[in-house]
């Protein structure tokens, strides 16, 4: 079985083709290097709109059946960033220890990541990870939460991702 991961990118201008979007591959690069698993990801460009961001999450974790969905951009304090509101609004439980983490590895590189709202939650079986939109951010960011990502999903009941521990290592509790 082939896992599916969601990597939604939330951008107006992105998504009208002003430039390229290099934040939803960067996601991709960072999870072709870290799963050993089968995988294949379900991509979109939307536009900073949170009406479609809630309805094309709710797509990827109902319709799609996607145990992982990281989203990038729309996590800043401008008047157009709104996928931390749609993401809550979509989330069944929150799961505040990602952001809080992401925030704290960010504030290292640059003194603006407390201005960053990236947060997590769960939708049914979903995991949602709201990463910021910069690409090397996204590493940094991805660098320091997904240990507990693979242990997230196994307790959601969802696939079991298996990873490269030459370049990440999943945290899992050892079984009695």
């Amino acid at each position: 079985m082939t896992i599916k991961i969601g990597i939604l990118t939330m951008s107006d201008r992105a998504s009208a083709g002003v430039y390229e979007d290099l934040s939803g591959k960067a996601i991709i690069e960072t999870m072709n290097d870290y799963l050993i698993s089968e995988w294949e990801s379900l991509y979109k460009v939307i536009p900073d709109d949170q009406d479609r961001i809630e309805k094309a999450l709710k797509d990827m974790a109902d319709v799609q059946e996607c145990c992982l969905i990281v989203t990038t951009g729309g996590t800043g304090p401008a008047v157009r960033d709104i996928t931390p509101e749609a993401t809550e609004a979509v989330c069944d439980k929150m799961m505040p220890g990602f952001g809080e983490l992401m925030r704290q590895v960010s504030l290292k590189y640059v003194p603006t990541a407390i201005l960053s709202r990236q947060t997590a939650g769960i939708r049914g079986k979903s995991l949602i990870i709201n990463l910021p939109g910069k690409p090397k951010s996204i590493r940094e960011c991805l660098d320091a939460v997904f240990p507990a990502v693979p242990y997230c999903i196994d307790l959601l009941d969802g696939p079991y991702l298996e990873c490269n521990e030459n370049i990440i290592k999943p945290f899992r509790p050892k079984q009695k």
